[in-house]
């Protein structure tokens, strides 16, 4: 990363979150850093193509009366913060101040910093709410007769002008269906089973602990069957932990950090017993990765079962291709997949593990894969929200072009929602997700 910091030679350093200390949620002093790093971003602007937090803030600096931020109104900050959906990229690509750079800048934990104190003081609107319940909304809409109303509910124009109209959820947003029968259920036999273990390597232990996150639990359990599928095939055994709730990023994006802790209380320690016993970690959505890899060791530096999670956790790509590494991945393939539209999520990108969905798949005789690494501008919640959307859909534009423009067999990005909101731009053009196309290569 240090080649894309003018002027730095030194990786960046991320300080751990002190959000417990009351100097945090002092309003007064989140004002003050606001303003000192809002200066220094407009001086920079190296960040204007990124997320609507930049061009908010350049915009407002270069309409008001002393073209400085002395003259920008405070409520705009607030517009900023309500922009940024924690991608990270400022942080790991573009911005030349962050640590060990003396202006320390940290723009995504500013932001979350905003919000926390914005939480802690006022609370969130129901929809937010709402939206960020992840496992209490999973549970109600699996029901399987409520399943059938909700699914049909999304499917109808009058019930997403309703949906907008009474709570704010924009009418053409993608919206996921909701399974009355989870992959939780669906892969009930791996709930704590062992079998035989693949061979240990120097990178990995050769057997799995699924986190099945919600999304891939209640809303699309192909991906998480797609997952075993492909790791037994590779010898790789796979259990489920007894139990798992959200990983807590929704409420982290909210703002709702004590939430967060509580999800953590209870993930952590079923996680961390079985990385005791040998298992390693892997999940199919990169935000949830993200969030055990990042945030939760950020937030809690000092826990060391927080920590050795983190160390046992594995994109699933990166897992098969350290073993590939080590000469122990499957390469016997039975089907081609031709041209891939691949688009890279910013909560992979900002892992550092390289492309290695595309590496991967490019294993695959007569396989060409098209990354794009551009934002898909949706990030779970914010694209959802009828306030939002259009300048979701304006960012994923530049993907949508090239995704148009490649004509390629399959698209695909291993962010299900993501790989959603691009889709709907590209007549025709459906999603797919990157373990089905590997099963589909192995011919399973």
């Amino acid at each position: 990363m240090a080649s894309n910091r003018e002027g730095s030679l030194e990786a960046p350093t991320r300080h751990a979150l002190d959000w417990r200390s009351d100097e945090f949620y002092d309003e007064p002093a989140l004002f003050e850093e606001l303003e000192r790093v809002f200066d220094i971003c407009h001086g920079c602007r190296r960040c204007f193509n990124l997320c609507n937090s930049f061009p908010t803030l350049f915009d407002a600096v270069d309409e008001s009366e002393s073209m400085e931020l002395d003259t920008v109104p405070k409520s705009v900050y607030w517009d900023v913060v309500d922009h940024c959906y924690l991608c990270d990229m400022c942080y790991m690509s573009k911005c030349p101040y962050v640590p060990p750079h003396e202006f320390n800048i940290d723009f995504p934990h500013l932001m979350l910093r905003a919000k926390a104190v914005r939480f802690k003081q006022q609370g969130a609107p129901l929809r937010d709410k709402i939206l960020s319940a992840t496992d209490t909304v999973g549970k109600l809409a699996g029901i399987p007769v409520v399943a059938q109303i909700v699914n049909a509910t999304n499917r109808s124009k009058l019930g997403r002008s309703l949906l907008e109209s009474t709570f704010g959820v924009h009418r053409d947003a993608p919206v996921p269906d909701y399974h009355s029968r989870p992959a939780r259920k669906r892969l009930k036999s791996h709930r704590g089973a062992s079998g035989d273990t693949a061979e240990a390597t120097a990178s990995t232990n050769g057997k799995v602990v699924l986190y099945t996150t919600c999304y891939g639990n209640r809303n699309h359990p192909a991906i998480d069957e797609d997952l075993v599928t492909v790791f037994e095939h590779n010898g790789i055994p796979v259990a489920l932990a007894g139990k798992e709730v959200c990983c807590g990023m929704p409420k982290l994006e909210l703002g709702d950090l004590e939430a967060v802790a509580r999800a953590k209380d209870i993930n952590i320690p079923i996680l961390a017993a079985m990385v005791d016993d040998g298992w390693d970690i892997v999940t199919p959505i990169p935000s949830c990765t993200l969030m055990f890899k990042q945030e939760l060791p950020l937030m809690f530096p000092d826990d060391a079962d927080v920590l050795k999670v983190r160390d046992a956790m594995f994109d699933p790509f990166e897992y098969l291709m350290l073993r590939h590494k080590d000469g122990k991945l499957n390469t016997e393939f039975k089907n081609s997949l031709g041209k891939v539209s691949y688009q890279v999520p910013c909560h992979l990108r900002v892992q550092n593990i390289g492309l290695k969905t595309r590496d991967l798949l490019q294993l695959v005789p007569d396989t060409q894969v098209d990354a794009i690494e551009r934002c898909s501008g949706h990030d779970g919640t914010y694209a959802v929200k009828k306030e939002f959307h259009d300048t979701s859909r304006k960012i994923a534009r530049p993907v949508v072009n090239k995704v148009k423009k490649a004509e390629a067999d399959h698209f695909t990005s291993d962010c299900p929602m993501a790989a959603e909101q691009i889709a709907q731009g590209v007549d025709g053009h459906g999603a797919e997700n990157p373990m089905g196309l590997l099963k589909y290569a192995y011919g399973l």
